[in-house]
């Protein structure tokens, strides 16, 4: 068992235990057990190995052991770590961390360290090299913040080291770099009812958010809305041409190209096409003519990849940051499920390169973040990301004015935005009008279309391009992003404050005899109501 603290000397105690079925490889980069060559008795061994997870920013697989023969999970997972001491492609195999609630957590055997800003150069390289640290890369966003390397301690004694460096009188935050799983907040889920009023099978759709009515007064143009995401196919219809695409970044190797490089790569394609496709074949952002700067972030949660993302956005001229993710939800569904109450904390790492974003952005004035709530139907009070003060958690609607069944709730939530829905019996939820929301979609078979079907309202377009089933709060937070897009660029001398109130007063109270709005306007489940664009745009100029 191991401990650390995030949030500083007063920080909560985090407990982490080793897990007695599972292994943890990290192989040489371009390797996995498929590319080395094994003998017979070793590819026995691989094959009772079921690949749970992928960490690639630190070249990490995880592995679920199964028994074999007489052998439990346990020894087989003592195997594997005796078979990859002798194989040249794997730099380390062993035990896997977890913490109560069975979420994995990898170390990296980097430690976060941040000295209090009146600590002097001189001072903390002395401390540093008094325990034999070595820097492996000064962050920008945090004043004396590092992360480091220890000469001489490895493995889990890096937790101790950790500990032990934060009791000092001259460090204000230290923990290992963990990474964690990390869930993108996107479920199932038509033609483009959350931007106007709508006809669809029949069915008159009156649920938007009054986005073609803020167009009399802008489009967005100007306005740069970066997208955090597992990719963008910047070669879609919607995104090229016009100087569309600024600053693109893949946060793993450094590249300008965040295309995807997976099948599974095709979430940040359709949050980026809700938040700013360019509406010139068959799909509209709520901000048409914002530009669009896609982030590819791979990394895990933790990871310091994540916390350069928001400093390279504020850097290359974001106005707006979307981040369509967070830890795992608990499943929405089962009420019981342990994992609704798993507390994950915002590291300190990304909290500084946060808050770097939202002080040091747009020139001064701040990005403004949006974070999708998350899709457990728990309280986003455990999501240390989504609540976190200084971005505004998004919360999702249906195509009836109503919640989306699995869509988060709590004191953090701030608005709410159209998204996808479906039917849940058991909690009396009816079934929706519409399959989601219809936005881009990777071009081709790799996306939620892969274009079997045809032209098919239910699906998307013939080819491919465009999905009519995106849905989650993973839709909703570029949304909102998209409508603090026509904010600002009505009224770009808004900071954070500026932009909350303008939307706290630009809502729609939907679902009044559920929503249980407090004196000051605001649910649990909606926050201040469903974001209204055309007031947001028409108070953010009576505010000039």
């Amino acid at each position: 068992m191991v401990t650390y603290r995030i949030g500083g000397k007063d920080g909560k105690k985090q407990t982490l235990k080793e897990t007695n079925d599972l292994v943890i490889v990290r192989f040489q980069e371009n390797e996995d057990f498929n590319s080395l060559k094994l003998d017979d008795e070793k590819k026995s061994l691989v094959n009772h190995l079921m690949l749970v997870h992928s960490f690639p920013e630190a070249n990490v697989n995880i592995y679920r052991c199964s028994p074999m023969g007489d052998k439990s999970a346990k020894q087989i997972r003592n195997q594997v770590r005796k078979m990859s001491s002798t194989e040249d492609g794997i730099k380390f195999s062993g035990r896997v961390l977890v913490d109560g609630q069975g979420a994995i957590s990898v170390y990296t055997e980097n430690i976060f360290i941040k000295f209090f800003d009146t600590v002097s150069k001189s001072k903390y390289k002395t401390l540093m090299e008094k325990h034999e640290l070595e820097i492996n890369k000064e962050v920008v966003y945090a004043k004396n913040a590092f992360f480091v390397k220890s000469r001489k301690i490895e493995g889990k004694k890096i937790f101790e080291l950790a500990e032990s460096l934060l009791d000092l009188n001259e460090v204000e935050f230290c923990h290992p770099e963990l990474i964690r799983q990390k869930k993108y907040k996107q479920n199932i889920h038509p033609q483009q009812w959350h931007l106007e009023t709508t006809t669809f099978m029949s069915n008159t759709i009156d649920e938007s958010v009054e986005v073609a009515s803020a167009w009399q007064h802008t489009k967005g143009q100007g306005i740069i809305i970066a997208v955090i995401d597992d990719s963008v196919d910047i070669n879609h219809p919607e995104f090229g041409g016009n100087g569309k695409i600024v600053g693109p970044r893949d946060m793993w190797n450094g590249s300008p190209n965040p295309e995807p490089t997976s099948p599974r790569h095709k979430h940040g394609t359709s949050c980026a096409g809700v938040a700013c496709a360019s509406g010139t074949d068959l799909a509209s952002g709520v901000a048409p003519e914002a530009l669009l700067m896609p982030i590819k972030l791979n990394a895990n949660l933790g990871s310091s990849q994540e916390a350069e993302a928001f400093v390279w956005a504020a850097d290359n001229g974001a106005h707006v940051i979307s981040c369509s993710w967070g830890p795992p939800d608990g499943d929405w569904r089962n009420p019981s499920d342990s994992n609704h109450t798993n507390m994950v904390y915002l590291p300190d790492s990304t909290r500084l390169a946060i808050d770097y974003a939202v002080s040091n952005g747009r020139n001064g004035k701040g990005c403004i973040i949006t974070w999708a709530a998350g899709n457990g139907r728990e309280d986003t009070y455990y999501d240390g990301y989504a609540s976190y003060e200084k971005v505004l958690a998004i919360a999702a609607c249906n195509d009836t004015g109503q919640r989306s069944v699995y869509s988060d709730f709590g004191r953090a939530v701030f608005c709410a935005f159209p998204s996808g829905d479906f039917a849940y019996h058991l909690f009396n939820h009816p079934k929706p009008k519409t399959p989601g929301i219809w936005t881009t979609d990777v071009t081709g078979p790799r996306g939620y279309n892969p274009g079997d079907f045809g032209s098919n309202p239910l699906i998307g377009d013939a080819a491919g391009s465009y999905t009519a089933t995106f849905t989650g709060t993973s839709s909703a937070c570029p949304g909102a992003a998209g409508v603090i897009a026509l904010i600002l660029a009505v009224n770009p001398n808004l900071d954070l404050e500026g932009v909350r109130e303008i939307i706290k007063k630009s809502c729609d109270k939907i679902d009044q005899d559920n929503a249980n709005y407090d004196s000051d306007g605001h649910s649990i489940y909606y926050g201040y109501g469903r974001i209204n664009a055309r007031r947001a745009v028409e108070n953010a100029l009576l505010s000039l």
